[in-house]
């Protein structure tokens, strides 16, 4: 074979070695979101409360945030494809049994399970594209792949699970794992190769369990707060959180070998990049969390016709994902996220002054995703270029963590102030029983199962005012966000402050 041949053989072996990494990506971003929109479908099956409803989500993102970084060094020490195959393995099997799942217990304890399996892959995919491209710019195209699936498997999300419970149960949204990471399991150890391993020692495990303890504890207070306000438990997990983190941060400092390597953050530009990333990943997950709740409550679509509702906004993902790498070699940075990251508020400020009709959401989703996707690109870029080879798996791990808690943030904060006002504004109408009236004043979900059971005539009062409840509560949030979005500006005016093409 000439020395042409087996160039264009070995490009074409790490290409398609990208494409195996990208399926553990998309699994895991798509079932960050999928499962908020499979929720009316669990609700009538398993009859969650409102916070377990909540901790259906969160179980997954909050177990997968707090064992990044561990995972993230562990890949560094023992090698990352070896990591991400144990990883693949283990989330395929818990999948399954998540899938037949007949208490909301049972499922969010099998959700707490894929979290720590999850934690295993996504460190891993992104530190063996460090691995496998060698060349800087096949890299930063690379990066942009990785980070426009990223992107697309939050937003694609909502489209997997329309199709899937059109045809078949809830549970089907679970047993996707399968066939997806089957083909990970086969190939990846022809085409991938392992990583450079750190052999600075073994992994401290007091520095993972205080992470673990810090940002558990934090997301919690924060979920409580905004489902009970600031009571003696919020304000009890909120010091522990933080004395845990005060904690960590001190010992890494002191550790000759740190479990996270904290003078990353001394970069502001990489600081800078891992705050942008978390909050427009936040939006991006709070805005689908009211969103496929209202147009299939609400609004009465199918799951498949809300799903297919949204395309737009995937499609306009993936075209700007990628679409914003030759932009990003040319333009500064402190520029360009501002200019994205005012997309991302522009949706937030249409829903807020024109409402959340139909048209409204779906233009709404475009522009969001516009800003989102390509942040997504250009700040997992900088992040991961920051790093040494060796350290490729603990700056992974920061941004993951940095997506994982922006996800927990999306659906706890936001999706909790929607449910907050909600509570606060619903007016029930006085033919309720005690029994439907707690049912109906805690979820949307709720009332319309209620609704259900009453006649025709007061089944749609009750779901007139539920709808008014909700819609004022989006309303509330969209104005939030906007303001939220308005400061990530400043924050990336102040921080990002190396020209796109050094960066």
């Amino acid at each position: 074979m000439t020395l042409t041949g087996e160039a264009t053989q070995r490009r074409s072996k790490r290409w398609l070695g990208l494409s195996v990494l990208m399926l553990p990506v998309l699994l895991v971003t798509v079932d960050n979101t999928v499962l908020g929109f499979a929720l009316p479908k669990i609700a009538e099956a398993l009859h969650p409360s409102a916070s377990q409803q909540l901790w259906m989500i969160d179980a997954y993102s909050l177990i997968l945030a707090g064992l990044l970084v561990s995972m993230g060094s562990l890949g560094d020490r023992i090698g990352h494809r070896k990591l991400l195959l144990a990883g693949s393995l283990g989330f395929a099997i818990v999948s399954v049994l998540t899938a037949y799942s007949d208490t909301a217990m049972q499922l969010i304890a099998g959700r707490a399970c894929m979290g720590v399996f999850g934690a295993m892959l996504m460190p891993s995919t992104l530190a063996l594209i460090r691995s496998v491209f060698e060349d800087r710019e096949e890299r930063r195209l690379a990066v942009a792949i990785w980070a426009t699936t990223l992107t697309v498997g939050s937003a694609l999300g909502p489209l997997v699970g329309g199709v899937l419970l059109e045809f078949f149960s809830w549970g089907s949204i679970f047993l996707l794992a399968v066939p997806v990471l089957v083909p990970l399991l086969v190939l990846g150890p022809l085409l991938l190769p392992e990583s450079e391993r750190d052999s600075s020692g073994p992994l401290d495990p007091i520095s993972i369990l205080q992470s673990m303890v810090a940002l558990g504890a934090i997301v919690y207070g924060i979920k409580h707060s905004a489902s009970n306000g600031i009571d003696s438990m919020a304000l009890t997990a909120f010091a522990v959180g933080v004395v845990a983190g005060w904690m960590f941060v001190r010992r890494q400092l002191r550790l000759p070998v740190p479990l996270m390597d904290l003078s990353l953050f001394r970069n502001g530009t990489f600081s800078g990049s891992v705050l942008i990333n978390l909050m427009s990943l936040a939006f991006l997950v709070g805005f689908v969390f009211f969103t496929t709740q209202f147009l299939q409550i609400v609004l009465q679509m199918s799951p498949l016709s809300a799903s297919l509702a949204l395309i737009p906004g995937q499609v306009m993902a993936i075209v700007v994902g990628m679409a914003v790498v030759p932009v990003a070699q040319r333009v500064q940075l402190q520029v360009l996220v501002p200019i994205l990251m005012a997309f991302a508020g522009a949706a937030f400020l249409l829903v807020a002054s024109m409402g959340s009709s139909l048209t409204v959401l779906v233009v709404a989703f475009a522009l969001l995703n516009i800003g989102v996707g390509a942040i997504a690109t250009v700040s997992n870029d900088v992040i991961l270029s920051a790093a040494p080879p060796a350290k490729a798996g603990a700056a992974s791990a920061i941004s993951e963590t940095a997506y994982e808690v922006g996800v927990v943030l999306g659906t706890t904060v936001l999706g909790g102030l929607v449910t907050a006002y909600y509570r606060g504004a619903l007016q029930l109408p006085g033919f309720l029983n005690d029994v439907q009236m707690m049912l109906a004043s805690e979820t949307l979900s709720g009332a319309h199962h209620v609704a259900a059971d009453l006649s025709a005539d007061q089944g749609r009062e009750l779901m007139a005012q539920a709808a008014r409840a909700f819609e004022g509560g989006i309303g509330l949030v969209s104005w939030v966000t906007f303001g939220l979005a308005l400061m990530a500006i400043l924050i990336a005016r102040r921080t990002l402050r190396i020209p796109g093409t050094k960066h």
